[in-house]
């Protein structure tokens, strides 16, 4: 089929412009083929680009060659027309579309390039798989609702950028080709040609930087930057991800906080129309785990959870008992009026394949127990265990009442925390507790500087080595590092942590004793971190700042469930790319030029 050329064809309008008030006016469009339907004698086509859909008109009575030739079309070829606008039929309007009230009546048309036949169809709701919809991303972007997600996403970074910019902050990019200083998650490396056996590595993040920048005195910074970190990846995490970086001197928490509200506040109503209420609630990191069993709570519902350790802690339930004994806690959650829930579900929280584990997540739970409360009696295998006091004690701790369901779980408290954690987000669901368009933020406070790592038999650091420790709790570095509070704080969304920051050290030896209590000698301070702790001894200011995590955050904006969906060109879970095959093997040739040689023999 030959192809025409635009010539001199300029699109007057796109396909979503078209209105009444171009009644009457020549226009020229162009885009692709959404569908064809023969009427007849009349073929219409809905003619689709970024702006939207035009339905045009190929009438044999106006031109027979261009009606002709229209047969031939199929979904996905792309056109330009030139025609005049009408009115369409009484009683033939479109109120989906916002050009349903027009048509455009086709005098000349030219074929600009044919499709072979889509493996889906550019629907919002599609019947394709993902692994199909990303292997031909340029396709799946023609979708309208992943168009709308980038739309989005382009309305967020632009708001970001006007707010921060009226806050007097100044935009500067950070290298992305640096030097390895382990943060966490593993490295990306990169080998260089110019100095062989040596690599650079992509950066976890901006955090060496922004100091610096804050010590070289630029006072107010940000940067929507790229990050990179090799880790596990799930629904709202990729190997490449991007943030909103911000760092401030002569700063603390209070100034902070107000900051990123108003920047969240002006972003919601700039892009969603949506005003936030202010100032976010706030939660300890003691408090958060308390009552939701995690640090990322979704607070858009209750269900929160209640220590119940002194209930069974002199009971005959032989299995809570020993748990308490050996130090652990009982904890449960209520499901008010959930009594009817069937038998079936519930055994479903019980044995090696029990509802924890569907989630892909191994707590370390031995099962859930449960008492159903009923006006009689109590229905369970931990009720017959409970004399009449502790029965009254378990109501008032937990504020039972007759058709309440109550969950327990006992063992160490990450273990219980965790479980918990999971189940009171499966039953917000599958209690239809969670309003998508509702936006529950939370500040989480008063974290723990340090954790100790069994496997790695040290201290490591809650967020990062450069995060302050509250400042009462200095000398409790040396000798009881577990109680070291830090001035780090976590900013959560609707069960998503979409930020985090800290006031820094700012102080050389302050610095260097953290490094100490981390297991990080001189030698390996010096070699890692040298050039930074080199900038603390010339004038470093007091500085603080936060990140946050774009990807997230407009994914909750629009109401995805990954962070792939606001993605142009994300990886799969496998870190993959099906649409450019990527990760692929270097040449021969190229890891000659690199110095390189691989061990394939494992």
């Amino acid at each position: 089929m030959a192809l025409d050329q635009i010539g001199d064809w300029e699109r007057s309008y796109d396909c979503g412009t078209v209105r009444a008030d171009h009644v009457g006016s020549s226009v020229v469009l162009m885009g692709w083929v959404q569908r064809r339907r023969d009427h007849g004698g009349l073929i219409f086509i809905d003619l689709r680009d970024r702006g939207g859909i035009t339905q045009v008109v190929f009438d044999p009575q106006r031109d027979a060659e261009a009606h002709q030739r229209a047969h031939a079309l199929r979904p996905e070829h792309v056109i330009g027309v030139r025609g005049d606008v009408r009115l369409r039929p009484e009683g033939m309007t479109n109120p989906k579309l916002t050009t349903g009230e027009v048509e455009v009546i086709v005098d000349e048309y030219r074929l600009l390039n044919t499709s072979l036949v889509p493996p889906f169809q550019m629907e919002p709701d599609v019947d394709a798989g993902e692994s199909l919809r990303l292997r031909y991303r340029f396709l799946d972007l023609r979708r309208p609702n992943v168009f709308y997600n980038l739309v989005r996403r382009h309305q967020a970074a632009q708001a970001v950028r006007c707010y921060l910019n009226e806050e007097e902050f100044l935009e500067v990019e950070t290298p992305v080709l640096t030097r390895s200083t382990p943060e966490g998650a593993r490295d990306y490396l990169v080998p260089s040609r110019i100095n062989p056996g040596k690599f650079y590595a992509l950066p976890q993040s901006p955090q060496l930087f922004k100091q610096l920048l804050m010590i070289g005195g630029l006072d107010r910074y940000y940067q929507i930057v790229r990050c990179f970190r090799d880790e596990d990846l799930r629904a709202d995490r990729q190997p490449e991800f991007t943030q909103v970086d911000i760092e401030m001197t002569f700063i603390n928490e209070e100034q902070i906080y107000r900051l990123t509200e108003g920047l969240l506040s002006y972003l919601f109503k700039e892009v969603l129309d949506q005003e936030l209420e202010l100032p976010f609630p706030r939660l300890t990191y003691d408090e958060a785990l308390a009552r939701y069993g995690t640090d990322k709570p979704d607070t858009r519902f209750g269900l929160e959870l209640v220590d119940v350790t002194p209930v069974f802690a002199n009971s005959n339930f032989q299995v809570f008992k020993r748990q308490i004994e050996a130090g652990g806690i009982v904890k449960a959650m209520n499901l008010r009026g959930q009594a009817t829930l069937p038998r079936s579900d519930l055994d479903k929280m019980q044995g090696k394949e029990n509802l924890v584990n569907h989630y892909d997540i191994q707590t370390g739970a031995q099962g859930v127990a449960w008492i159903k409360v009923q006006e009689a009696n109590w229905q369970g295998p931990v009720a017959k265990n409970l004399n009449d006091a502790e029965k009254d004690l378990l109501t008032k701790t937990a504020g039972l009442e007759p058709g309440d369901l109550i969950l327990f779980v006992a063992g160490e408290s990450r273990v219980v925390n965790s479980t918990l954690d999971i189940l009171r987000c499966h039953f917000g669901h599958r209690l239809d507790l969670l309003d998508n368009k509702q936006f529950k933020f939370a500040w989480i406070t008063s974290f723990p500087l340090l954790e100790y790592d069994i496997s790695e038999k040290r201290y490591v650091a809650v967020h990062h080595p450069f995060t302050a420790p509250v400042e009462e709790d200095w000398e409790r570095l040396a000798g009881h590092p577990e109680r070291v509070r830090s001035r780090a704080y976590d900013l959560t969304l609707n069960g998503h942590e979409i930020g985090g920051g800290s006031i820094r050290i700012h102080d050389y030896d302050l610095q260097k004793q953290v490094f100490k209590t981390l297991g990080i000698d001189e030698v390996q301070a010096e070699y890692r971190f040298g050039f930074m702790l080199e900038a603390l001894r010339y004038g470093a200011p007091p500085h603080g700042g936060i990140a946050l995590g774009f990807d997230r955050l407009v994914m909750l904006m629009c109401g995805a469930d990954s962070i792939r969906d606001v993605i142009a060109f994300p990886k799969t879970q496998k870190a993959a790319c099906p649409l450019t095959r990527a990760p692929e093997k270097a040449s021969l040739e190229q890891l000659l030029e690199l110095s390189i040689k691989l061990d394939l023999s494992s």
